[in-house]
């Protein structure tokens, strides 16, 4: 039974509006996943309960060829902007999906094109909002990577980023703000009256890991989780415990006397956990920004005799190019990296030997669709119980 079925008795209550989905230019073809799977779910729930008059498919809207709202935020040649909707969202129930990371996209300034920052997608996804105009029943903002959420508390004389930035969403309407893996999901404190998910792609990296791994023996004397840092335990604990394996962890001793690129710079990274010798590792984080962090892990544990080694980020921004992993490949230092989708991927990542890229786009349709009836998505953000049935699939040699 998959995931959809299960949730099957969540969608007999009637939807709290018409659904309507709004991606950003930034997340059109995530968008798109999204959109296939809700025409796919919704056409076959209403098939398989014709001549019901009370069944929810009657809703009006309720099966549609499509849920993508048209949306634009054309710019003029000053590089200002407007927001514009091409249709009516008068009580509809709005799911606006952005990607503030996506770099490619670019604008004309004066003449010169110009790359779009996080600062700019943030600004469109604003002007879409205040184009719905307060008409919409409901309006919800998935943000994968949470705008400045590395800018989540005050270190001195600095600004509060990205609490501002959810602030000014629910100023304007917003009722529910859906991320992957905040940086610090303590920032929801900043709207503590409003909706603030943080999902976790645990599953995910452990079914393509295992797709990608057939020989992997998931015991403490074969694998290991790993943290690069005393800020990501909590994700390689839960991982360690739904594999039911040992973790160990990095810490990062940083040089406070000293600032760099406005941070403090790592001196040397010192391991805390029992030996690694002839170990799988699985290294996870939330990002992997230029990389240096994860691949100096990677050395460590290699001189350390590890096995095998799987990198795992949910966002793979990739910031400095792809070269020092080419090397670290060719080198040895690990066998494959795995990002997911919800931010833009180049297409020479993509083209990568040891890439491996994790889709999210089932996850967030089946959480669109839960929520578009008003149900409890608590199932859907702990998975437990689909992690252990994807390692009982793969210790009984089943497909997965």
């Amino acid at each position: 039974m998959t995931m959809s079925q299960k949730n099957e008795g969540n969608f007999k209550t009637l939807p709290v509006g018409r659904l309507g989905i709004i991606p950003l230019t930034s997340c059109l073809a995530l968008g798109k996943k999204v959109d296939n799977y809700l025409v796919e779910w919704r056409t076959g729930r209403g098939r398989g309960n014709a001549g019901n008059e009370n069944y929810v498919a009657e809703y009006e809207g309720y099966e549609r060829s499509s849920y993508i709202m048209q949306s634009q935020t054309p710019r003029f040649g000053s590089g200002e902007a407007k927001g514009v909707i091409s249709e009516s969202v008068r009580g509809d129930d709005i799911y606006i999906l952005v990607d503030v990371c996506n770099y490619s996209l670019t604008y004309s300034l004066f003449g010169h094109r110009n790359h779009m920052s996080p600062d700019d997608h943030f600004q469109d996804l604003k002007r879409v909002i205040a184009a719905i105009g307060g008409k919409a029943r409901r309006i919800n903002v998935i943000m994968p990577f949470l705008y400045e959420s590395r800018q989540h508390k005050r270190s001195g004389r600095e600004s509060l980023d990205c609490a501002l930035g959810l602030q000014e969403l629910v100023n304007m309407g917003v009722e529910n703000i859906i991320t992957f893996d905040a940086h610090d999901p303590r920032v929801q404190n900043a709207i503590p009256l409003h909706g603030f998910e943080t999902i976790q792609p645990a599953y995910q990296f452990i079914k393509n890991i295992l797709r990608n791994a057939p020989d992997m023996k998931i015991d403490s004397d074969h694998l290991m989780v790993i943290s690069p840092d005393e800020g990501g335990m909590g994700r390689a604990i839960y991982m360690a415990n739904n594999l039911g394996v040992d973790m160990g962890m990095f810490y990062k001793r940083r040089d406070y006397s000293t600032i760099v690129d406005g941070r403090n710079p790592i001196v040397e990274h010192e391991f805390l956990g029992s030996s690694v010798e002839g170990k799988d590792m699985i290294i996870i984080d939330d990002m992997i920004s230029s990389g240096d962090s994860m691949i100096e892990v990677a050395k460590l544990l290699k001189e350390r005799k590890a096995r095998n080694i799987y990198m795992c980020a949910t966002f793979g921004l990739f910031t400095s190019g792809l070269e020092r992993f080419d090397r670290a490949y060719e080198e040895g230092l690990f066998t494959k990296v795995l990002t997911t989708n919800l931010v833009y991927q180049t297409p020479e990542l993509l083209d990568r030997p040891y890439y491996v890229s994790c889709d999210l786009s089932k996850y967030i349709a089946l959480i669109i669709d839960t929520l578009n009836h008003d149900a409890s998505i608590s199932g859907l953000l702990n998975p437990a119980e689909r992690i252990q049935k994807v390692l009982t699939k793969f210790r009984n040699h089943e497909k997965i």
